[in-house]
């Protein structure tokens, strides 16, 4: 039954919206701080996942692109749908939940450096046993001055993500720049190699002629290296050659 009741009521609703409302909404999304998936669907840090079920499906047909003549409309549709599949991520939820809380500890820690130097408000505090903290937390002041600073911590956040993804590639691309030298290298080396064993035969049979005769190989042809007569590694003495 609650369920029919809702199905008229957004009818109804929908049924009053003018194209202008629609229009309005289609702005609103895209001005929206990227990285703020409560801010897409206009919605609290401490909502649930039911508040953020039932806000998507009333934006969602506020701004499709069937109902919303918008040129923007079908941009502004696919900004909620990929912010209620961040809320409904849990590890994405998690991150953005964890930089909420962040932020209010630095508001918190602020805040209480200023109730240092303002007795009255400091006595109030106490007295209130926390209450005056919680009343101010539901502030519309504090609410926007949260908003903010999670802003800017999502945005330092993000930030420093991309600076490690740029590290991450350009080590990636000097590990692949260092892979490819070394595979030039071996391909150098295999190469020369082969050229090497391609000579064998003639290398052999060149020394082989010239350990039986003595004499040198034709031009052209590969020698055996000479033993010079002061190497001191010598294995022999090179007996002088008679001449004339």
């Amino acid at each position: 039954m609650g369920e029919i009741d809702d199905d008229l009521l957004l009818k109804n609703f929908f049924a009053e919206v003018s194209e202008v409302e629609r229009n309005n909404e289609v702005v609103r999304i895209l001005s929206c701080f990227k990285l703020n998936a409560f801010d897409y669907l206009n919605l609290p840090f401490d909502s649930s996942l039911e508040d953020v079920k039932k806000q998507y499906r009333k934006l969602s047909l506020l701004v499709h692109p069937d109902k919303c003549k918008h040129p923007q409309a079908k941009e502004a549709f696919g900004a909620l749908a990929k912010a209620q599949q961040i809320l409904h991520d849990p590890q994405e939820r998690e991150y953005l939940l964890s930089q909420v809380n962040a932020a209010k500890e630095e508001l918190r820690a602020k805040r209480k450096k200023q109730l240092k130097k303002d007795n009255a408000s400091k006595i109030k505090s106490l007295v209130d046993e926390g209450k005056y903290e919680q009343q101010y937390e539901q502030s519309e002041e504090f609410k926007q001055q949260l908003k903010q600073k999670v802003q800017e911590l999502l945005t330092e956040q993000e930030w420093r993500r991309r600076k490690m993804q740029m590290r991450i590639s350009e080590e990636e691309g000097r590990l692949k720049k260092d892979e490819e030298e070394t595979k030039e290298m071996w391909k150098r080396k295999r190469e020369h190699e082969e050229q090497w064993e391609g000579t064998r035969e003639n290398r052999v049979s060149s020394w082989r002629d010239f350990m039986k005769t003595g004499k040198k190989g034709k031009k052209g042809e590969i020698r055996p290296p000479k033993l010079k007569t002061e190497d001191p590694n010598k294995s022999y003495v090179q007996r002088p050659v008679k001449r004339g």
